[in-house]
């Protein structure tokens, strides 16, 4: 059995798919009932919210794999206070549970030094460093998904707005049902001891780049703007967050190229999804 977190999301999904499309049996994780139902005919499902160690616990309890994820928390309280209750709660319901092997979804500059908002996920691999279970942290590349924010601008107007410059610079990026294949069959295969699995699409990709995929996926022109940085807090702040500085600090971080893998994806895997499947894929969604 193969216990799986965050499968009413895109990476969770992915995973328990990729696991059940291999004969793998799946205990799906999910915190609203209603939801679980989707899946009660292909797997068992678990409840269990983050926050509530001893469900959590109950859910790993018995598995050869367990898949172990943070939710998003993009506008976090300074200091990661939310981020470190949910780690807390995770660290503890495995050590408990003790399931054979860990698969944590991770990130590309989870080891940086710098203050962004990516520390949480180094925090959480520091967290589950010395457990006795043999743990891989999957360091997944800026996600492709996040453009799902400029189909609308894309449709509309022909344009989209990007924070990541200048916009002929190339970044790491993945899909992430990409990420959910190799952590399926990352889970199916056993290792030892504690590992880092790096991940990105087979060609980076530039702000160009991607107004050129929605371009494709539109039918019609399509051109990026950079969004200027002088106008960053304000319009995350018009936008609702209370503490943009973290995100601001990222977007830094992966514009300046201290956000990277340490040598710049060489040794990576490689994801099998093109920029222009992923971003067409979004289009069809909206």
């Amino acid at each position: 059995m193969y216990a799986v977190m965050g499968v009413t999301g895109k990476v969770g999904g992915a995973v328990a798919r990729g696991l059940l499309e291999a004969g793998a049996p799946v205990r799906a994780i999910v915190r609203d009932a209603t939801k679980g139902e989707a899946w009660s005919a292909r797997a068992d499902v678990a409840l269990a919210d983050i926050h509530d160690t001893p469900a959590l616990a109950a859910a790993f309890a018995g598995c050869e794999g367990v898949f172990v994820m943070l939710p998003p928390t993009f506008d976090p309280s300074p200091g990661f206070p939310e981020a470190a209750t949910m780690i807390s709660s995770v660290r503890d319901a495995l050590l408990q549970s003790a399931p054979s092997r860990i698969v944590a979804l991770s990130t590309i500059g989870a080891e940086a030094t710098q203050a962004n908002l990516l520390n949480q996920l180094g925090r959480l691999e520091q967290a589950l460093a010395d457990l006795p279970t043999p743990v891989t942290f999957l360091r997944a590349a800026w996600f492709i998904e996040n453009a799902a924010w400029d189909v609308a601008s894309a449709r509309d107007q022909g344009v989209i707005r990007s924070y990541l410059q200048p916009l002929d610079r190339a970044i790491p990026m993945i899909s992430s049902e990409d990420v959910g294949r190799t952590a399926a069959s990352l889970l199916r295969t056993p290792w030892t001891d504690h590992r880092v699995v790096e991940l990105e699409a087979a060609d980076r990709v530039t702000a160009h780049d991607l107004a050129q995929a929605f371009a494709q996926a539109l039918g019609r022109p399509v051109r990026a703007e950079p969004a200027p940085r002088s106008d960053w807090e304000a319009t995350f702040r018009a936008e609702g967050m209370r503490n943009p500085e973290p995100r601001m600090q990222m977007l830094d971080g992966f514009n300046a190229g201290w956000i990277d893998f340490p040598d710049h994806g060489a040794s990576a895997r490689k994801g099998a999804i093109s920029l222009q499947e992923a971003i067409a894929a979004l289009v069809r969604q909206a």
